[in-house]
């Protein structure tokens, strides 16, 4: 018997399907074993040993495999064609022999794509385990583990509120943390643009002043609004005719086929899905046969896979749609590893696959591969230049027409942040020509900032500098966001406070590790491992010999020194000069203390040296004092009850108001639906929660009160949603029974379909189902109107969007089992004393 070990059941599945009676297929259930998260697993002081643990979760695989495998004469190492690949062949073989479960022949199989002729041709041609792309797995899994064992406890100690850091992570979030520095520091540029609306032969177009007063008129050339106005007012009076006509052919090439990096990206573009959505919906479609491995920098295509894709564009079109030539492609992403094909369908006349997003990203694949063996597209370009009588003043419309749409016929790749409008169609125009003026607008334009990184942008660009791998950018991006470090709205990474910390802390202490030319020559070394060029233990010694020392440097200074360097690097940011020769660090509450950075239980943030006199704070995050700064207390008035000061204060949490002082005071945050806080408005959210009167029916009291998702109200143990902070004051008894009533309909919830959502999140960006948050029984969750995916405790429901919405009602989707099958429940064997006895023993053994 032929033991076949790949990594999921379903590639199991599958190539057991092409494989004859005598082979037996396991799935490994992805990596089978890592180093424990604990210190000492790597041992830089004897080679950087590494100290492997079994995964707990993976006992049931790994005995079923071992079971097998003392059967078996053969054991064939199936799993992945890249270096993740060999490392679960690698760790399933050392396994087996640390079990002395290990066949006498063992060979390694791979395939690019789970076709039967793939794979029974890959069987043919086995091979051993490739030790340099073992050896570069565990450098850079040693390395990961050496950074983030190494500096998170530094962090975690002088860094309040910092959770971690690792060597590419912390680069990725330098580069979205820069580009918000970017942002805040643009200064916007006024400007004017001068259009004409024109019209000839009964066809409209615009043209735009360039020439005026004899002078050439660029972007920025007129900034104020007399000139634009000035200038509208000659082309008004002027009687433009065309002088010239200049056509140019153009050429357009279609992009190669796709990468991981360029999947990632244009699936985020086109199709609205998240780096991990990407990869997830590609790893199910390759274990299904539908398209070659979904790693890869490689853009080159098979030369049989070529020719069935120009035979499939013949049959769809006709032959003036292939070109003479088949096309070939280089890549020119920097440490591309070209051992694999680009991404592309393993049947080109298969043009639909499975549904939903499935059936979205093949559709995506397919006509990108098929699109790459095109012709290419014939344009022409038109540009028109129209001058007034004096000479003085001109106009230039621009415009293209395809001539022929070659590859444009089926695919068009999409751009990030492209500022190109769509090509304009021009009216046949001859020299002499005058075209009627319909109109002149003189607009009021601004520059813009560099736009915030999108999940396709950011990718792109840590492909450019050589930061990272394509395989490992979904990752690091999900990393980003489980540790709070970024956001995202309207599927732009914006960076947290916490986030922009520990960057500033980084560039600070550990300036070079952070770099992206250290970043990226460490990933060429580590590359030069994979190639046989350099020694995976020499690599990481260089590594270690500076970074150990440093990172004990750092340990060595006190959070308060820590505190002081930062508020000198960060201080042309958060004080930047004024332009009126002012201190920037005057407070301006007192207008006596100086503000410098001071470090809390939650973070950093900017205080007034006067302090307690001065209670003047603003959030880290906020550049020169731009918003969310806090002056104190500010008093409301007394309570007329009490006698007590209510006053206005600021926390962490957000605004609240506070009866008294001390540690007994009571407080009630301000919901954001009140319009205007004043006394009576304080008074009225202190004396919360307010009781309605006892319930006709069952005479227990009726209370109404502000909670975490709102406001409610109450009954012996049930609660009823209200709309606004004013019906907590308003509702009477006859309301509140009915509120409760229904409510109560359903067995203590609302009826399904009847419930208020806490919040309408909007269409989800795939499916274009309606998302909605909800209140449930056992929290707040979303829900599509079909699946329902409750909120993980590390997301507040407040600070929820739509994508993210989006991708748990996804990954709930896709972990949910097949409907109609129902999991057999088997009543628990009861063991004897004897029988537990011998299981404990077997266990210690494993």
């Amino acid at each position: 018997m032929q033991l076949v070990i790949v990594e999921s059941p379903a590639k199991a599945k599958t190539i057991e399907k092409y494989l004859g009676a005598d082979y037996r297929v396991l799935a490994s259930y992805g990596h089978v074993r890592d180093l424990p998260a604990k210190d000492g697993s790597v041992d830089p002081e004897h080679g950087f040993a590494m100290d492997w643990e079994n995964y707990a979760d993976k006992a049931k695989q790994l005995k079923a495999i071992t079971d097998e495998a003392k059967k078996a004469d053969r054991l064939i190492l199936a799993t992945d064609p890249d270096r993740e690949g060999e490392a679960i062949s690698w760790h399933v073989q050392e396994v087996l022999r640390a079990r002395k479960a290990l066949p006498k022949a063992v060979e390694r199989v791979t395939f690019n794509a789970i076709t039967k002729a793939t794979v029974t041709e890959a069987m043919k041609h086995p091979r051993e385990l490739d030790t340099d792309l073992i050896d570069a797995y565990r450098a850079r899994r040693a390395l990961d583990y050496l950074v983030g064992f190494t500096l998170s406890p530094v962090l975690w100690r002088k860094l309040p509120g910092a959770k971690s850091a690792g060597r590419v992570q912390s680069v990725a979030l330098k580069l979205i943390v820069e580009r918000e520095r970017e942002i805040e520091a643009f200064v916007p540029q006024e400007y004017w643009s001068v259009v004409a609306d024109l019209e000839h032969d009964g066809t409209p177009f615009t043209a735009r002043l360039v020439r005026w007063k004899g002078d050439k008129i660029d972007r920025l050339t007129i900034g104020r609004e007399g000139d634009a106005l000035a200038a509208k007012a000659d082309v008004e009076a002027g009687r433009f005719a065309v002088a010239s006509v200049e056509t140019k052919p153009a050429t357009r090439n279609p992009a190669p086929p796709f990468t991981t990096s360029t999947l990632q990206q244009e699936a985020a573009r086109k199709l609205g899905f998240s780096a991990s959505h990407t990869m997830r919906i590609a790893q199910q479609l390759y274990e299904d046969g539908a398209i070659t491995y979904m790693r890869t920098d490689g853009v080159q295509m098979d030369d049989s896979a070529i020719s069935a894709a120009r035979r499939a564009v013949a049959d769809r079109y006709d032959a003036s749609y292939v070109p003479d030539r088949p096309r070939h492609y280089q890549t020119k992403a920097k440490n591309a590893q070209e051992a694999h094909e680009a991404i592309r369908p393993t049947d080109f006349g298969r043009d639909r696959v499975g549904s939903g997003d499935h059936a979205r990203l093949y559709d995506l694949i397919w006509k990108r591969a098929l699109a790459s063996q095109m012709a290419s597209a014939r344009l022409e370009r038109t540009t028109v230049e129209l001058v007034d009588g004096t000479g003085q003043h001109a106009l230039r419309a621009t415009g293209q027409v395809v001539l022929f749409p070659g590859y444009l016929a089926l695919y068009e790749e999409g751009a990030d942040d492209s500022a190109d409008e769509e090509s304009r169609r021009l009216p046949k125009l001859r020299e002499g020509d005058a075209p009627a003026k319909k109109g002149v607008t003189a607009e009021q334009h601004f520059t813009q900032p560099p736009p915030r990184f999108s999940e396709a942008s950011l990718v792109k660009r840590l492909e450019e500098l050589g930061i990272g791998r394509p395989s490992t950018y979904a990752s690091i991006i999900q990393t980003l966001k489980d540790r709070a470090y970024v956001r995202i709205e309207k599927n732009r990474f914006f960076a947290e406070e916490s986030g922009r910390l520990v960057t500033a802390f980084l560039e600070r202490f550990f300036e070079r590790y952070v770099g992206y030319d250290y970043t990226a020559g460490l990933e060429e070394e580590l590359d030069d491992v994979s190639g046989g060029r350099a020694a995976w233990q020499a690599v990481l010694e260089d590594f270690w010999r500076d970074f150990k020392p440093r990172t004990q440097q750092v340990m060595d200074f006190k959070p308060s020194e820590v505190t002081a360097e930062l508020d000198k690097f960060l201080g042309p940011y958060l004080f930047p000069d004024k332009g009126d020769g002012g201190d920037p660090r005057l407070c301006p509450n007192c207008h006596q203390g100086r503000l410098s950075l001071r470090g809390g239980k939650f973070g950093a943030f900017v205080a007034c040296s006067n302090y307690p006199e001065c209670k003047y704070t603003r959030r880290f995050a906020q550049a020169g004092g731009q918003a969310g700064e806090d002056t104190g207390p500010e008093v409301l008035g007394t309570d007329p009850e009490t006698g007590l000061e209510v006053s206005r204060r600021s926390g962490r949490f957000g605004p609240y108001v506070q009866l008294g002082d001390g540690k007994d005071a009571k407080r009630a945050s301000i919901p954001k639906d009140i319009p205007e806080l004043d006394l009576d408005w304080a008074v009225k959210l202190l004396s919360l929660p307010r009781t309605i009167g006892a319930h006709p029916e069952t005479g227990k009291e009726i209370t109404a009160s502000i909670g975490r998702y709102g406001p409610y109200l109450a009954h012996d143990g049930k609660y009823a949603r209200l709309q606004s902070t004013a019906e907590v004051f308003e509702t009477g008894m006859n309301a509140a029974v009915v509120k409760l009533a229904e409510a109560a309909a359903g067995g203590g919830r609302p009826q399904r379909g009847s419930r208020e959502p806490l919040k309408l999140l909007g269409k989800h960006p795939r499916t274009e189902a309606e998302i909605k948050l909800m209140e449930g029984r056992y929290g707040p969750y979303v829900t599509d109107g079909t699946t329902n995916a409750t909120l993980p405790k590390t997301v507040a429901p407040d600070a929820l969007t739509l994508e993210e919405a989006a991708q748990l009602i996804d990954a709930r989707a896709a972990a949910a089992p097949a409907k109609g099958k129902k999991p057999a429940r088997k009543a628990a064997a009861k063991k004897s004393a004897g029988a537990k006895s011998t299981a404990k023993k077997a266990k210690k053994s494993t």
